[in-house]
């Protein structure tokens, strides 16, 4: 029965979708320590296409700036504090309809609970959220016990600047 098939066609995204809203489809599908890295990263550079290009280089070795660990690391201690403020926001647990409409309200609800926080930082954190049961995992595994996220009250609440240059 024709009716019953599943649509599957590729379809374009609105004109006036903003641009961080296809990116944020992009980077909800990358695994957890890409996602950590890219956020560990994101402080630095906070363009979200050069963020994803470094932590790809990075993954390959053909980067020897930071050590993906150290990114990873760096992206683990933010993700633990600005996870705390989105979830006491009461960011939705799972997406409702399409993905796109979905991003747009995590986004709009994080950059009012994160006030500062560039976009490359905004869609990484975002991204993280909707992945967060295998961050979290991920997160635990690649922390060091001993660092500590350190605040940066310069640039909103919840935005941490990690110590990427030490490791």
């Amino acid at each position: 029965m024709e009716t019953d098939r599943i649509d599957t066609r590729f379809t374009l995204p609105a004109v006036d979708d903003a641009p961080l809203t296809e990116v944020g489809i992009i980077l909800m599908g990358l695994d957890a320590p890409r996602l950590l890295a890219g956020l560990g990263l994101a402080t630095l550079a906070d363009d979200p296409t050069q963020v994803t290009l470094a932590v790809d280089q990075l993954r390959h070795d053909h980067a020897a700036v930071f050590s993906l660990d150290a990114l990873m690391a760096s992206g683990a201690a933010r993700w633990v504090v600005a996870r705390s403020a989105l979830e006491d926001a009461g960011l939705d647990r799972y997406p409702e309809g399409s993905l796109r409409r979905s991003w747009e309200r995590a986004v709009r609800m994080a950059t009012a609970t994160l006030p500062g926080v560039g976009q490359a930082s905004l869609g990484y954190l975002v991204a993280c959220w909707f992945r967060r049961d295998d961050v979290d995992t991920c997160a635990a595994l690649c922390r060091p016990s001993d660092a500590g996220p350190t605040e940066d009250t310069t640039r909103g609440a919840g935005n941490v600047v990690p110590d990427v240059t030490a490791g």
